[in-house]
């Protein structure tokens, strides 16, 4: 077997608590250029505009880890029972508190999980903004401890990506060889028995995603110009994602499809847990961009998940009003997109305090994708739906402001 890279260090194994510094055998050393180099490492790592996920929760990873007393699969850093409670959220025996990191039903997460400790890959699938980037990230941060195996699906994804490719100076000057071979994402993670990532498999031309046929099937990649081939070892194992809206761009083959065991994640059940979730996941972004606190916005996130759920639904809340639904997704990912924009409004050129005028252009653009249809369906929802609406003025106002 040839192997290429390394696995990446479990999450918070190595790193020094909070705190930690200048006490103990770090006192002894402060000022060496090690430590000075090791507290420009850190403080870059502070700067980071969106960590990795098992960098964000490498404290809650350490802490299922030393918990987790149950079975783990080869290669795996956690169990599949702590996998999904890290995912799902829960409070260890120690007290800790692990966060929610996807909101929906327990055996999504299971079945999605137990793929992952089959032979089997995993595919997750949806419409957009149903967290199948967000899911994939984290159960590849759990189960690995590295999520950046990573090839990003376009029209234009190459076999290398997948594959491999060639160090060019190298080739030139010595001809096909290991160390003129530069190794995918999905090479290394075969190699090191871990968990690669595909994002939007469907938007990669059909001959490029047959490049996983041999992989998932035979657990091997050839490397015809060496004569050669890497092995997959034990733990490797496959996430994609791809969307439900781009049935017909490409298609997977039917022979792809079976090496897949298929997961859909579903929009939100009820307009609590869509609330819920764009108020955690904005006070997350919140906090990383100096942002006001989402509670006192509770309420302008409440409306914003209404609007979108009835326009998406066709019908409104009550099921007394039938409407016409506009040509964009409105997703959950796009409320919280709608809602971090007009924190970043109320924080810069108002109170801070997040009110229906921070709101309003952010919805229209969400809303409003095709200029002569959706301002169409927009104006008639406000005037049929939102104008009537008791405690919905001052939103009305200001939707029709930005509206004129």
């Amino acid at each position: 077997m040839t192997v290429f890279g390394t696995a990446k260090t479990m999450p918070g194994a190595a790193k020094a608590a909070p705190g930690a510094a200048g006490t103990g055998e770090a006192a002894d050393t402060a000022g060496t250029p090690a430590t000075v180099g090791a507290a420009h490492e850190t403080e870059g790592r502070a700067e980071v505009l969106r960590p990795h996920a098992e960098d964000t929760f490498a404290d809650e990873l350490a802490a299922l880890a030393a918990a987790d007393d149950r079975p783990r699969p080869a290669r795996w850093r956690l169990s599949p029972w702590a996998v999904a409670t890290y995912l799902l959220g829960g409070t260890l025996p120690d007290g800790t508190v692990i966060t929610p990191k996807y909101v929906g039903p327990r055996r999504i997460v299971e079945v999605a999980v137990t793929t992952l400790a089959t032979d089997r890959a995993l595919l997750l699938l949806g419409v957009p903004g149903t967290a199948k980037t967000w899911v994939s990230e984290h159960l590849a941060a759990a189960v690995s401890g590295d999520s950046t195996l990573l090839v990003q699906g376009t029209a234009g994804t190459p076999e290398e990506a997948i594959r491999y490719g060639w160090n060019y100076a190298q080739l030139l000057a010595h001809g096909p060889s290991r160390d003129a071979l530069v190794p995918s994402p999905v090479m290394r993670a075969m190699a090191d028995g871990m968990t690669a990532r595909v994002e939007e498999l469907t938007r990669i031309p059909a001959d490029v995603q047959d490049t996983l046929i041999t992989v998932l099937s035979e657990k091997v990649l050839p490397i015809p110009e060496l004569g050669d081939e890497v092995q997959a070892v034990r733990g490797f194992n496959l996430i994609a994602t791809a969307n439900d809206r781009d049935r017909g761009v490409n298609e997977l083959s039917s022979a792809l499809r079976r090496r897949f065991n298929t997961v859909i994640l579903p929009l939100p059940a009820t307009p609590e847990a869509e609330v819920d979730i764009v108020a955690r996941r904005v006070d997350q972004l919140g906090t990383s961009l100096d942002l006001p606190s989402v509670p006192e916005g509770r309420t302008e996130i409440r409306r914003v998940v209404t609007v979108f759920r009835e326009l998406r639904e066709g019908v409104t809340g009550d099921g007394r009003t039938k409407l016409k639904s506009p040509s964009g997704t409105l997703s959950t990912a796009e409320a919280i997109s709608v809602v971090t924009g007009g924190l970043a409004l109320a924080a810069h050129f108002g109170d801070g305090v997040l009110r229906a005028g921070d709101m309003a252009a952010g919805i229209l653009g969400a809303v409003v994708r095709d200029p002569a249809a959706d301002r169409v369906i927009w104006h008639e929802y406000l005037e049929a739906v939102v104008r009537e609406r008791d405690g919905w003025q001052d939103f009305y106002r200001a939707c029709r402001e930005v509206s004129a």
